[in-house]
């Protein structure tokens, strides 16, 4: 079953990052507020979309990871589990921060510090 759990989380990273993201791939970027909106009450607007994407990221992988609580009725105290999610979302915020606007990391190095916080979540969750 842990297993199953990891690969759930992988695929709703994956759902998340590649399919729902929509049009906050671009938002999330400070390049499309100067081109397509150069005022400069818009200038922190890119922080909102990485924010927002962020969120929805964490919420997805941690869809399983609810379900397998119920499942397993193997609740940690609620604490663990808001202190780990708000972890994650501010992680996926920097994380897609330093790709999208600082271009210090690529695509696949984006990647490979998403899948490790779903790799570290799932350790401190599964066992």
């Amino acid at each position: 079953m842990p297993l199953l759990l990891l690969a759930t989380m992988f695929f709703f990273h994956l759902i998340d990052d590649y399919k729902l993201q929509g049009i906050l791939a671009n938002f999330k970027q400070k390049e499309w507020w100067r081109e397509n909106a150069p005022d400069e009450m818009y200038e922190y607007d890119y922080i909102t979309a990485l924010i927002e994407h962020a969120f929805s990221w964490t919420f997805s992988i941690h869809i399983p990871v609810f379900a397998y609580a119920c499942i397993n009725q193997n609740w940690r105290a609620w604490w663990v589990y808001l202190s780990i999610f708000v972890l994650n979302w501010i992680l996926h915020a920097l994380v897609d921060n330093l790709k999208a606007n600082e271009r210090v990391i690529n695509l696949r190095q984006d990647q490979t510090a998403h899948f490790l916080q779903i790799l570290v979540t799932w350790v401190v969750y599964a066992f």
